[in-house]
């Protein structure tokens, strides 16, 4: 599908087909939204701007230390859009080109920032004057949407550390669900980072408009905000899961002492009974009422060992 924004005196309009926005001048066209086009509608975005627009396959291929190119008729910066996936993250790379003034997208799924981004373009028409203002606007709103993802980590990470502090269901299955939290902080964290990368190298160009560097810094600086702010989540991460074992080493200690106890508890016991259990003449193995006698020495040295671990304070 393709969509494309253009100027209509001061007024955004839009349109959705490829023979129309052949019609259109490029200096009124804005932003042209490719969402998994077809070979037609991406041919003819390129056709429009001049250049070539990279496909998925060119996105994903990309360094992350290279996400942003550029030649002598545009710019191109490739990012990834973090989407929940039940107890997981997965990423929808995305494409932009920046040809002149206009911005084109291309992307595979649909995202609900681009379509807020859009019903607000149209109807403050003021706030976008070129396709680098739409650009920023939706990288903006991307920073926005992984600061809620960072916060909704770090409830789930204080919630995981109320339960240890409360001892509740400290078990491997509880261990794992640490891993799996430090595997999507440090996704999110990998994602901001790409975008600081992205934005650093594009204040560096000289195709950027001087008036956007203000909004640029603000925007780089809520950045590394973010990044502290997962980095310190991630630490916390850790150290949760370094409880997490002690407690479950603590636990697995106390059930071996209880083994260790009972054993030594019963050697006494079973070393006598042993000892009768011989066939040879033993002392008092001649009385009728012995066993009440061999009985009462093997409770008294069940007693005894008793009373040591509990001075030596072993219980």
């Amino acid at each position: 599908m393709i969509k494309f924004f253009y100027r209509l005196g001061a007024e955004i309009e839009s349109g959705q087909s490829i023979t129309e926005l052949a019609r259109k001048a490029k200096e009124d066209v804005i932003w042209i939204d490719l969402l998994d086009p077809t070979g037609d509608e991406k041919r003819a975005a390129e056709a429009f701007l001049g250049t070539e627009i990279q496909s998925r396959a060119q996105a994903e291929e990309i360094e992350s230390s290279s996400r942003f190119s550029e030649n002598s008729v545009a710019i191109f910066a490739n990012t990834n859009y973090l989407t929940p996936a039940g107890d997981e993250y997965v990423t929808d790379p995305v494409s932009f080109t920046v040809a002149g003034d206009t911005l084109a997208t291309l992307r595979e799924v649909p995202l609900r920032s681009f379509n807020s981004l859009q019903l607000k373009l149209m109807a403050k028409p003021n706030l976008f004057p070129d396709g680098f203002s739409i650009f920023l606007a939706i990288l903006d709103q991307r920073v926005d949407l992984d600061a809620d993802i960072v916060e909704i980590l770090s409830k789930e990470t204080a919630e995981f550390s109320r339960r240890v502090n409360q001892k509740e269901d400290i078990n491997e299955e509880f261990l794992l669900d640490i891993n799996q939290l430090q595997d999507n902080t440090m996704m999110v964290r990998e994602n901001v980072v790409d975008k600081q990368r992205l934005l650093s190298n594009i204040l560096k160009s000289d195709r950027f408009p001087d008036h956007l560097d203000k909004r640029m810094n603000v925007l780089l600086q809520d950045i590394a905000s973010l990044i502290n702010h997962t980095n310190f989540n991630f630490e916390r991460l850790e150290y949760l899961q370094d409880t997490v074992l002690g407690l479950i080493n603590l636990e697995q200690n106390d059930i071996m002492k209880v083994f260790t106890f009972i054993s030594l508890l019963l050697m006494p016991p079973t070393l006598v009974t042993s000892f009768y259990g011989m066939n040879v003449a033993l002392p008092f193995d001649s009385f009728r009422f012995a066993w009440i006698g061999i009985a009462a020495f093997m409770v008294l040295l069940f007693i005894l060992i008793w009373i040591i671990f509990r001075r030596k304070k072993m219980l």
